[in-house]
């Protein structure tokens, strides 16, 4: 019987490589629809302080023109960044406008990233920020399936970041949303999930909406873990 990893890598492997396959053009559109469907949506209109991913060159939803959206609207935007002293871990920093956000230099993967800095400061970090509470994070992966299991590209970024968040919010975290092309949207139960994983609680692909019910809470376990609430 496979194991959990084996599982998860056998289902990252065949994914990426139909991934890699699509043509820029076929990933634009579908872009395109994904960002549409979302600035649309109650919860993102109601939403003042956003994390949005920045996309890698290839071979994911391009986030350029919503990262810009995102500003234009008037929201307070946080995209991640790799902490390199911390194998593992991710933080989230502000974005001070599309002059800066033009200004980031590539990190790992091509991924651009801000610097710690912004004109001789220290640039705000949401995790240092507790006045400063996120209302939507907006997720990658390499797949999602129907009942909302997130599968992503292995190192735990995001779990890690979520249970950090929660943890420093006594138990409170943002509502969790993917986005997706329809190559990554799988039949539920599909995407093979740890104890520790996270689900979101909705998928933006082109064609709908999976999932959205809310903002639900989570709580911290007696082990440091995080659970979802009964709903």
């Amino acid at each position: 019987m496979a194991t959990l990893q084996t599982s998860k890598r056998a289902l990252r492997k065949s994914l990426s490589a139909a991934l890699r396959t699509l043509a820029p053009a076929d990933v634009q559109r579908q872009s395109e629809l994904v960002i549409k469907r979302l600035v649309n949506s109650p919860f993102f209109q109601q939403s003042k302080c956003v994390s949005c991913y920045l996309s890698m060159p290839s071979g994911e939803l391009d986030t350029s023109s919503l990262v810009a959206e995102i500003i234009r609207s008037g929201k307070t935007l946080f995209v991640p960044k790799i902490k390199s002293t911390s194998e593992g871990q991710m933080d989230f920093l502000r974005v001070h406008g599309e002059q800066d956000l033009s200004t980031f230099p590539a990190g790992p993967w091509g991924i651009k990233e801000p610097d710690y800095e912004w004109q001789g400061a220290r640039r705000q970090s949401v995790l240092d920020s507790p006045g400063e509470s996120l209302d939507l994070i907006l997720l990658p992966a390499v797949a999602f399936d129907r009942s909302l299991s997130r599968l992503g590209h292995g190192k735990g970024y995001y779990d890690r970041f979520i249970s950090a968040y929660a943890a420093a919010h006594d138990g409170r975290r943002p509502l969790l949303v993917g986005l997706a092309l329809r190559e990554q949207v799988l039949a539920p139960g599909e995407v093979p999930m740890g104890e520790w994983d996270w689900k979101v609680d909705g998928i933006v692909s082109p064609d709908a909406i999976y999932g959205i019910r809310g903002d639900p809470l989570h709580t911290v376990n007696e082990e440091g873990g995080l659970r979802r609430m009964a709903s």
